[in-house]
């Protein structure tokens, strides 16, 4: 396999990802996290970074009988996410492998082809947004609410855990009512 050149790598974009799986060509990298916007809400540390590969390949389609273009996504790295119950940093490991089958804006895709889950497909019109598709491919591994296996929720701002307000209001709820 090639390897692309450092000037498309550094751009993030693949110009031609058709030509990229048909030549199999292989790119390697490292990305910061705090380039990818869209992660940080998530996150309480920005300061890693995440490996990733792409290797572009023809496979021969069940269906078609002809080759279609396939690049696979490797995407490694540490993430500090957020822990939903105390606020606090949890180390995620994230460790992401996929298969996506390129497809030109407006091509059909075959049905069985849709019901394959090894492979998914994504429409391409001109370059690809490599970062794009890294962040996209990362916001779909993470957790829905990420948790440390023991942790307690936040206390009040003295540190005790303070009456509820609702506690207030049901005392004079009770006090003034008429029978």
């Amino acid at each position: 396999a090639r390897l692309m050149s450092q000037q498309s790598a550094s751009s993030g974009k693949i110009a031609d990802p058709f030509r990229f799986a048909a030549d199999a060509r292989t790119l390697r990298g490292e990305v910061a996290v705090a380039k990818l916007s869209r992660l940080a809400d998530s996150l309480v540390s920005t300061d890693e970074a995440i490996s990733w590969s792409v290797e572009g390949s023809m496979f021969e389609g069940v269906v078609s009988g002809q080759s279609d273009p396939r690049l696979k996504l490797r995407l490694d790295g540490t993430l500090n996410l957020r822990c939903q119950r105390c606020l606090g940093g949890l180390d995620w490991v994230l460790a992401v492998e996929t298969v996506l089958q390129h497809v030109r804006v407006g091509q059909p895709i075959q049905d069985e082809e849709l019901e394959d889950d090894e492979v998914d497909a994504i429409e391409i019109d001109g370059e690809l947004d490599l970062l794009g598709l890294i962040e996209d491919e990362i916001l779909l591994a993470l957790p829905i609410a990420p948790r440390h296996e023991q942790c307690e929720a936040p206390r009040g701002g003295n540190g005790a855990n303070e009456e509820s307000p609702f506690a207030a209001l049901a005392s004079l709820r009770g006090s003034h009512r008429a029978d």
